[in-house]
């Protein structure tokens, strides 16, 4: 085993090294606000950002999951998890005093290791990080993993288990392609750290080694299965709280959890937005004559045709029965006025098969803030707005006066209030 001062100050430099340049791409994310991964989330920037980002994705953002936030559960366990082997590594060291001439250099290893933990969790913004924490995470634990079974013997270290550790966490977090580039980085530092650490191995250390790798692989395998398995379940745990099973939209709670958002970006950003509703003209009718399987055909089909209008950011909903709504940010009213009579015509315009006649919807349009600077009063003036478009005659789009806006004449197909 080696060991003197030149392998310690080696080693408590390349640790140095090593953290610096870790520190030198979080830091910069920390302080700029934000990470140097894109993330996604509801976006508060210009229409072309806006359009980059896909509906599914407030998801995540907008229902509360069912256990909870997995970031933060990751968080606590990473921590619970460091700080219990660092301590634990340092008592073995200086009570069994098997090392004593690498002893300091492996307080120097488990030191710096517990100060990264320590900046890379209790930095104020490090959720603005994105995934470069993780993999600044894992990249350090490998480090840190090799060192120490490196200046413990090498293949008679007792601390081969820190690799099973890293790779289990890793497979229950990432992704199967990730745990396997993990595992397989895992099992070279382990090979190098116990060939610098004893030498050209025994038949039993060998022996010993391919067992070891052997149980790591499995332990990868099992836990990117139960781990994809616990993503599936959550992902559809997530999906069925927050869509709508019939038509595939959102439901309302991701609606006014969006809506809700919207209202607080509009008033930092001084940009407005645009709400529609849209009611389907006589579903009584249509079930009472053609049956509710006609109905639902109805209703999922209006939905399509909603869903392929609106954008990529709009959040589409069915609000409840026959009724639908959609969320515009950074649209004008006579963007929304454009979209709501081309989604009118488009529905006008369907064959429902059983239908002698294509259904109808009568279209409400309002906006923030001209027409209300809360929730409640958005949604009362829309209702209102749906409301007079029936009173007119039905398949119509109105305003909470009835009327059009002033620059964009009902029926018009210029969309130029409307970032595309």
């Amino acid at each position: 085993m080696f060991s003197g001062t030149p392998l310690e100050l080696v080693i408590a430099s390349a640790v140095l090294l090593f953290i610096g340049a870790a520190l030198a791409v979080t830091i910069p994310s920390v302080l700029a606000g934000r990470g140097p991964f894109p993330t996604r989330q509801l976006a508060s920037g210009s229409p072309g950002e806006i359009d980059e980002l896909d509906p599914t994705a407030l998801i995540a953002g907008l229902v509360e999951q069912p256990e909870g936030n997995p970031s933060n559960a990751y968080d606590r366990i990473v921590r619970i998890v460091s700080w219990v082997f660092l301590l634990a590594a340092a008592v073995i060291v200086g009570s069994s005093d098997l090392w004593p001439d690498a002893s300091p250099a492996i307080y120097v290893v488990l030191g710096l290791t517990g100060l990264f933990v320590l900046i890379i969790h209790d930095v104020p913004s490090v959720a603005a990080l994105g995934t470069v924490r993780y993999v600044a995470e894992g990249t350090v634990a490998l480090v840190m993993a090799t060192l120490l079974v490196m200046l413990t013997g090498g293949h008679a270290s007792p601390f081969f288990f820190t690799f099973p550790l890293i790779v289990g966490t890793a497979s229950l977090v990432a992704r199967p392609r990730s745990t396997l580039i993990v595992a397989v980085f895992a099992i070279i530092a382990y090979l190098v750290s116990a060939y610098l650490g004893s030498g050209t191995p025994t038949p039993s250390q060998l022996a010993a080694s391919g067992v070891n790798l052997t149980a790591l692989l499995l332990l990868a395998y099992v836990g990117s299965v139960v781990g994809t398995e616990q993503r599936r379940a959550r992902d559809a745990a997530i999906r069925l709280s927050a869509m709508d099973p019939l038509t595939g939209l959102f439901n309302r709670t991701v609606f006014f959890a969006a809506l809700d958002r919207e209202i607080a970006r509009s008033a930092r950003s001084g940009r407005g937005f645009c709400l529609l509703m849209l009611d389907l003209d006589e579903l009584k009718v249509v079930n009472d004559l053609h049956g509710h399987f006609v109905g639902d055909a109805v209703l999922r089909a209006i939905a399509e045709r909603i869903a392929g209008g609106v954008r990529k950011i709009d959040v589409a909903a069915r609000f409840g029965g026959d009724e639908f709504v959609a969320l515009l940010p950074e649209t004008d009213p006579t963007g929304g006025w454009v979209l709501a009579e081309k989604i009118r015509l488009t529905v006008a315009g369907m064959s429902i098969p059983g239908m002698s006649r294509p259904p109808t919807v009568s279209i409400g349009v309002v906006a923030y803030p001209r027409d209300g600077e809360s929730a409640d009063a958005l949604m009362i003036k829309a209702d209102l707005a749906m409301y007079a478009s029936k009173r007119g005659g039905r398949n119509r789009v109105a305003g909470p006066s009835s009327d059009a806006p002033a620059d964009q004449p009902v029926g018009s197909s210029e969309a130029a209030g409307r970032p595309v």
